[in-house]
């Protein structure tokens, strides 16, 4: 898919978005999509944790009842 993909395609591609988005939203276009990446990458991560936290035998924190706040 990538075989024929060269530096003047790629130089398209940037003059195509530029003319699309102008100029001036391309940083705030930049900044949206880096924050994005981070976002995802910090999701993957917790699910990668939230996957290898529990036991076989360990119960999930979420099954607990929760405390209704009165006292017998």
């Amino acid at each position: 898919m990538w075989q024929g993909f060269t530096g003047w395609h790629a130089l398209i591609i940037l003059v195509v978005i530029l003319l699309l988005f102008g100029a001036p939203k391309l940083p705030a276009l930049a900044r949206s999509l880096g924050q994005s990446m981070k976002i995802l990458k910090s999701e993957v991560r917790s699910d990668k944790v939230d996957g290898e936290a529990p036991a076989a035998g360990d119960a999930p924190a979420s099954s607990e009842e929760p405390d209704s706040g009165k006292k017998s």
